[in-house]
């Protein structure tokens, strides 16, 4: 097997360019259309983004999770509030989102605080997930550490007996988050690492706009 240089993998990005005159001034809207464009290029999952979470130390971390909705209020996504993420959201509510569209030579990193959604809007969302779905936000005690795999499975047999009438209530320890962002900043790769990097910063309820060196 031929051994491969890990510092010799690279990528000359070529595809599009990041200009300000170009640039919505309002970076919600600037982020739809780069949305749009990724829905539209058959992105698969290009609502995965990473969320970055610290506990109160400052000690961070950091997984994968799905953008479940998008607005002027924010950005939402839905979990387990007794997961790691959920308490340190709890212990510091602060966050960064970090979406990376690699077949558009594009990342977009947002920076925010972070409330819960109300219970209402998460029960709404948790209604319109798939049973099994369901049974899997009863069955497993998010970031708890378990003896096997077979003690999650015995806990999705208890749960489908017990909703076997089919209504399954929202979880207590589930729902959703909201993040309202504080900073955007927009990355087009360009070649000779010479990306182009928008940064929006709300400052009294205004967006500033500046570059930033790649």
């Amino acid at each position: 097997m031929t051994e491969i240089n890990i510092a010799d993998i690279r990528k000359e990005y070529k595809l599009q360019s990041l200009l300000e005159k170009d640039a919505d001034p309002d970076p919600v809207k600037q982020f739809q259309q780069w949305w749009n464009e990724a829905i539209l290029s058959n992105i698969e999952e290009p609502n995965a983004m990473t969320l970055a979470t610290s506990d109160k130390h400052g000690k961070p971390s950091a997984r994968i999770v799905l953008l479940k909705g998008l607005s002027n209020d924010g950005f939402v996504f839905f979990t387990n509030y007794e997961s790691r993420k959920g308490n340190e959201l709890k212990e510091n509510p602060q966050t960064s989102l970090l979406f990376f569209w690699k077949e558009l030579e594009r990342q977009v990193r947002i920076e925010g605080t972070v409330t819960k959604t109300s219970e209402e809007k998460s029960a709404e969302y948790f209604l319109s997930r798939p049973v099994l779905s369901k049974i899997g936000a009863w069955s497993s005690p998010q970031s708890s550490v378990i003896q096997s795999r077979d003690d999650l499975e015995k806990n999705v047999v208890k749960y489908q007996q017990q909703f076997s009438d089919g209504l399954i209530p929202k979880p207590p320890h589930w729902g959703g988050y909201i993040v309202k962002p504080t900073l955007f900043e927009f990355w087009q790769g360009r070649a000779n690492r010479l990306h182009d990097r928008l940064q929006y910063t709300l400052n009294n309820d205004k967006w500033i706009i500046e570059r930033l060196a790649p």
